[in-house]
């Protein structure tokens, strides 16, 4: 068997241990999301060794995505660090096996502070479930150690329920992308929704006129490749004209099932209302709109209180790195 072989059959024998998983996952989950949500303090994601790395990131990624979080190392918590925690917190307790001296030692004084108490762990019966408020099992059956040793699936398994509490969350609390650049300035996304409209938009406005044929109106969306064009009068040179509305993918394909014969003009599909930002404004400010009304892109004018549209903005313009 070579390596690749190898390497396939350890991501099938551990996709399988996952799905399993995914079926075990019960109203326990629910109630740690309503717990985490709830939560009048921080969430406090505790571990050591493997699963403290795991549990490291897991915190990380929530305070990231809205839910504010820190990682407290268990060795460490009766050391002194317990003076972060106080009732208001949550503590996620991370253990594998459900049995480790250094996490069962601190369940004492946290329950002495009055915090809620949620276990992650490999063992449901162990005395880690036992003695906490809500236990998410992230049980597998076997590792992908071939000795059975090294934390493989079982430390994934955990990244994977502390994902699915993540986005959970994030979802809950509504997190958009313009909330993501606020807590990440200094990554890519981050820096870009912190830009401006004008440094991103594109020039190239999709134009046609009021009474454009159907045709024409495809060829020049697809010519533009912004899944919509922009729709003016006929009383002035195009790049004047004043704007009337917007035809997208979603009105072409409506036209298509409404119209037997689509001889048809731009007023017959276009839709006269459009969205529209501000070349100086920023792109945060663009994607909350895109959220809001759920669209894709949007009509970029010189200054907020002029119509006269000179770019178009698109989710793609945002999103992409290249």
């Amino acid at each position: 068997m070579t390596y690749s072989e190898r390497a396939k059959q350890i991501f099938e024998e551990e996709i399988h241990e996952f799905q399993k998983l995914s079926a075990s996952i019960d109203s326990s989950f629910d109630k740690a999301v309503e717990t985490i949500y709830n939560c009048k303090g921080q969430l406090v994601v505790m571990g050591i060794g493997k699963t403290g790395i795991i549990g490291h990131k897991m915190a990380s990624s929530f305070a990231s995505t809205g839910t504010e979080a820190i990682f407290v190392n268990a060795a460490e918590a009766v050391h002194g660090d317990l003076g972060m925690i106080n009732n208001n917190d949550v503590v996620m307790l991370v253990s594998n096996s459900g049995t480790t001296n250094e996490i069962l030692n601190v369940i004492a004084p946290l329950r002495n502070i009055g915090c809620s108490l949620i276990a992650v762990t490999g063992n449901p019966e162990s005395k880690l479930a036992q003695q906490c408020d809500l236990t998410l099992s992230v049980h597998v059956d076997k590792e992908a150690c071939p000795l059975g040793l090294a934390p493989t699936t079982s430390t994934t398994a955990t990244l994977l329920m502390g994902d699915a509490l993540l986005v959970c969350l994030m979802e809950k609390r509504h997190f958009k992308a313009e909330n993501f650049a606020v807590y990440h300035p200094g990554g890519a996304l981050g820096r870009k929704l912190l830009g401006r409209v004008k440094h991103y938009m594109t020039h190239d406005v999709p134009r046609v006129r009021i009474n454009t044929p159907f045709r024409d109106i495809v060829k020049e969306m697809s010519d533009k490749h912004l899944g919509m064009t922009m729709v003016f009068d006929d009383k002035q040179p195009i790049e004047q004209a004043q704007c009337l509305g917007i035809i997208t993918d979603g009105d072409l394909r409506r036209a298509i099932q409404k119209y037997d014969d689509l001889h048809i003009n731009a007023s017959h599909i276009m839709t006269p209302s459009y969205k529209h930002i501000a070349q100086d404004a920023l792109l945060s400010d663009a994607m909350a709109i895109m959220d809001k009304y759920n669209i894709t892109t949007l009509a970029v004018t010189e200054k907020p209180d002029t119509d006269a549209i000179i770019g178009i903005i698109s989710i793609h313009h945002i999103i992409d790195f290249n």
